[in-house]
């Protein structure tokens, strides 16, 4: 039976791939209801991805029909995302319903992608009839990537585990499948057990994830209480309730020892559904799987040392003439003074036209042959601590600008970082990272670096301490620089060069700036 003609008349908007191949995204909030009126690129939704708070906006125009997903909800690349009825298309009857009310309508949008991926459709822009049609998107960019201006071209092989459509069977016959109930005598699956109540109503549980983790701990989907919209169990719910599951095996356990078993006296019954630490024996509390900025974090500081060979070199540093200095400016003037960070990052910059290498980054090919790449020009990263986790967004061309404009383009990116909104290509374009770390009150640290960059420069505190100046002892501002560097582009010397050329300026800043 071909679909109503309501449905085909619907535009599916799937999720689109977001840059720096990542595969899903955390859906954060919509910022449309069904049935609003929504204009091409308008924001139609924020999603978390492993790098940041994105807005995804829409590629057609039209109202809204269906919202495919909830907040919480993580969304892979290629799925449905959002149904759009075009301007001037017939409006549903009375008592349609388009909504994700059903446990099954997850399942049918997953088979539905799947067999459009295995035919070679592109999910980007399709009818909910499964047919493709063409998008109006403008083309514009959109947080670093652009709008579809026509039909683009998806993967075209079937995800891990998806769905393969049989031999002999229909797109629609294939869809359906999922939603059909077993055939008489034979066992229910897992999900229709811990998923569906008694009374055959549906868990509102539509995220797999959630649905994993509770079956990995045994629980049953209908004995958790939601918290999301109209009870929707949310990835917090069930680890809540396996976070209290250990508290109800201790009750057990007490009132099975009251009474222990003849012949085994003062045995106290194990508790039986409470996860053991394989290493410590501790109760484990939970399992946060690793993802967004956390996994990206830790597979670029696994990556980096796994294949940079690092070395590092350090030096404390007389820093009493440049905070003289700033003060100075303070006092001349009314307006905003560059900060200390920004001084360093000015005489950082100069040294890497004297050191070039530590700017560069070696590439691996597909032979394992290794090449040397250098770029012209200086984007500087700046480590920036936020509560997502470090990130690093990047000065664009940083030596082309003053001490002045690197302190307040060093001021946009780190307010873009703490609110999640740097984008995907801010964070990943640097050639090389300073790194601030005496906001933390230390004064030293050996960095990792940034992956696939040659080099990190940290600074710690600057603090009092005593020092020897034209052979008397005086009280001097003083902090530390650590350049840690990998030692495949240069030797100490190069290393050594470039640290004491960044200390050296920032002793003398006057002498300096004058040549800069």
């Amino acid at each position: 039976m071909s679909a109503p003609a309501v449905n085909a008349a619907l535009l599916v908007f799937a999720l689109p791939d977001l840059g720096e191949g990542l595969t899903e995204a955390e859906l954060v909030s919509w910022l449309v209801a069904e049935g609003d009126a929504v204009a091409v690129d308008q924001p139609v939704a924020e999603v978390e991805t492993a790098k940041s708070v994105v807005e995804v906006p829409s590629p057609f125009a039209g109202t809204v029909a269906v919202l495919h997903g909830r907040p919480g909800e993580v969304l892979d690349v290629g799925a449905p995302f959002l149904s759009v009825r075009p301007e001037g298309s017939e409006a549903p009857p009375a008592g349609t319903s388009f909504g994700l009310a059903s446990d099954a309508a997850p399942a049918v949008a997953a088979a539905a992608s799947a067999l459009r991926e295995d035919a070679g459709v592109p999910t980007a822009a399709t009818h909910e009839g499964g047919e493709p049609t063409t998008s109006e998107g403008s083309g514009n960019v959109l947080i670093g990537y652009g709008t579809p201006g026509g039909l683009t071209g998806g993967r075209r092989r079937p995800r891990k585990g998806a769905a393969v459509r049989p031999a002999g069977t229909t797109p629609e016959t294939a869809v359906a499948a999922p939603a059909a109930a077993p055939a008489s005598g034979e066992p229910a699956s897992p999900a229709s057990t811990s998923d569906v109540s008694p009374a055959g109503a549906a868990t509102l549980c539509v995220s797999p994830l959630v649905r994993k983790l509770a079956r990995e701990h045994g629980l049953r989907l209908e004995d958790v209480r939601g918290s999301g919209e109209e009870g929707l169990i949310l990835r917090r719910d069930v680890e809540a309730a396996i976070a209290a599951r250990p508290q109800a095996s201790d009750v057990a356990s007490q009132a099975a020892s009251s009474s222990p078993p003849a012949g085994r006296p003062g045995d106290a019954a194990e508790p039986g559904s409470a996860e053991r630490d394989a290493r410590s024996g501790l109760a484990v509390l939970e399992r946060t799987p690793l993802r967004g900025v956390r996994r990206t974090i830790a597979e670029a500081m696994s990556r980096s040392r796994r294949e940079i060979p690092e070395a590092t070199v350090w030096v404390d540093v007389d820093v009493t003439a440049l905070v003289e200095l700033r003060a100075a400016m303070k006092r001349r003037t009314s307006d905003a003074v560059p900060g200390i960070l920004s001084f360093v990052a000015r005489f950082v910059v100069a040294g890497l036209a004297r050191y070039p290498e530590l700017n560069s980054r070696i590439e691996t090919g597909d032979g394992g042959s290794q090449e040397l790449v250098r770029v012209d020009g200086v984007n500087l990263g700046i480590a920036a601590q936020t509560d997502r986790g470090l990130v690093v967004p990047s000065v664009r061309r940083a030596d082309t600008m003053s001490a002045r404009e690197l302190d307040a383009e060093i001021r946009r990116l780190a307010g873009l970082a703490r609110e999640g909104k740097a984008t995907p290509s801010d964070l990943s374009s640097g050639t090389f990272t300073l790194n601030n770390y005496g906001v933390f009150g230390v004064d030293g640290s050996a960095a990792i670096i940034n992956y696939p960059e040659s080099a990190i420069l940290g600074m710690g505190r600057i603090i009092d301490r005593p020092w020897v100046v034209d052979g008397q002892l005086a009280v001097r501002k003083v902090t530390e620089l650590t350049l840690a560097f990998d030692h495949r582009v240069c030797d100490g010397g190069t290393a050594g060069g470039f640290l004491r050329f960044v200390a050296d300026a920032m002793e003398d800043p006057g002498a300096m700036l004058a040549d800069l």
